[in-house]
């Protein structure tokens, strides 16, 4: 049998899995860093999402392309079960508050976000991969609950149930490249780039927000709420540099591009610039340390720039916003940009097992002028712990479990159509992931 032939073989067939799943990718759930997933596969999530100077599996190709260098052949596919449990409390506002004042939950507390990847060492310096992922999303859903409502039927914007769902999938196809020109014994030990383009897909939908139409707040309320699922395609890229130093020092520092999304027609009405909602870029940069051969510290920054979308990053401006929703400059949810802060550490207890756990700290992006608009999109989550193991049954063979818990989270601040009254969201969230790699 040609080894080489085989293995490219079934590096295709990964990439028509790949293809085949963009379209299981399909269940929405509420991210943990603003939108985004706090990681993307198992191993980085175990270790909260940290690993830019430091990559270990195929998966590492969607957060440092240029680690793909050094990898084995391999296949990974995970599954998460993912269990967010958001509430909204209203209480002190007058008849005219849109908002009446109750404490409602949000309905849908599980949801399945499955990922894959495969990588292909080319030759002794370059590879090449390719990873399905889920970048992020929201989804609640608030019921239409007991409280009356004097603006019509009951639920949180006085239309009977209210709430968002959207879904971000990407498809991420990688080179990567060792440049061993730029290495010099004793001061840069190894130095890899990577990076390529990235096939995205959103859908979209929302529900329960006509009074904002019938107060004359949207540019368009045909194409404002209750139109079903829309969809959205978009094309974007990754980039990545990774450097080994003396001391068993690594370093990375990887940048996703805007991903320019096709607009939402069906919401037009609803998000700034006619629909348009695109993913904003993001930069990470992370360390990592071997103080001993067992042991690998990891520290990374990760910047998230929410406000270079209009739709996210706009004031809403309630009550008397400058312009109408889906308008050029149009509201949106006042997100401010993010910075997150990860600790990861991974211990290897000896040949078949690994221990993981990890620790991040986000600055959650809604300011409390910003709440109402922001039922429908909670982001208030912080801290992430996160920890689990893996068992590596033979030499083609690893099983993976990680875990996350996110602590309760609040924001509150008044309603601005009725200051009297008080809105607080809140939120905690579970996660468990199990993996598998293949070694090929």
């Amino acid at each position: 049998m040609n080894f080489p032939q085989y293995r490219a073989g079934l590096f295709v067939s990964a990439i028509a899995m790949a293809l085949t799943g963009l379209a299981a990718i399909g269940t929405p759930a509420q991210a943990t860093e603003g939108y985004f997933q706090h990681g993307f596969g198992v191993v980085s999530k175990m270790m909260a999402g940290t690993g830019a100077g430091y990559s270990q599996d195929a998966m590492s190709q969607a957060l440092n392309p240029a680690g793909l260098v050094g990898i084995d052949n391999q296949l990974n596919a995970d599954i998460s079960f993912f269990s967010p449990h958001r509430e909204v409390d209203a209480e002190g506002g007058g008849p005219g508050a849109v908002v009446p004042n109750d404490k409602v939950k949000s309905d849908k507390e599980l949801f399945f976000i499955p990922s894959v990847a495969a990588s292909y060492q080319i030759d002794d310096l370059s590879a090449a991969g390719v990873a399905l992922y889920g970048n992020g999303g929201m989804n609640t859903s608030y019921d239409g609950g007991d409280a009356t409502c004097s603006l019509g039927a009951g639920g949180v914007f006085c239309d009977s149930t209210a709430g968002v769902d959207l879904m971000q999938a990407f498809l991420q196809f990688t080179y990567a490249r060792e440049i061993p020109q730029l290495e010099v014994p004793g001061v840069l030990e190894k130095f890899s780039i990577g990076g390529g383009p990235i096939v995205a897909y959103q859908r979209f939908e929302a529900k329960g927000l006509s009074q904002f139409g019938a107060f004359g707040f949207s540019s368009d309320p045909s194409n404002l709420t209750n139109n079903g699922h829309d969809e959205s395609f978009g094309f974007g890229a990754r980039f990545g540099i990774q450097a080994e130093l003396p001391a068993n020092v690594g370093i990375g520092v990887t940048y996703q591009l805007r991903t320019y999304m096709d607009e939402f027609d069906d919401y037009k009405g609803l998000f700034a610039e006619q629909g348009d909602f695109d993913v904003p870029p993001a930069l990470q940069v992370g360390v990592s340390w071997n103080p001993i051969p067992e042991l690998t510290l990891l520290f990374d920054y990760k910047r998230i720039w929410y406000n270079d979308v209009d739709a996210v990053g706009n004031s809403s401006g309630f009550p008397t916003p400058g312009a109408l929703l889906g308008d050029d400059k149009g509201p949106g949810f006042g997100w401010n940009n993010t910075n997150v802060f990860k600790f990861g550490a991974q211990w290897q207890v000896d040949d078949q097992w690994m221990l993981r756990a990890g620790y991040s700290y986000t600055d959650q992006p809604i300011d409390d002028s910003e709440v109402l608009f922001n039922i429908l999109a909670p982001a208030v989550m912080e801290h992430h712990i996160t920890g689990g193991v893996e068992y590596k049954l033979n030499e083609s063979h690893t099983l993976q479990l990680g875990g996350m818990f996110a602590p309760e989270a609040t924001q509150s601040g008044p309603n601005p159509f009725d200051p009297s009254q008080k809105i607080e969201l809140k939120m905690y969230q579970f996660e468990v992931t199990l993996g598998y790699a293949w070694h090929f």
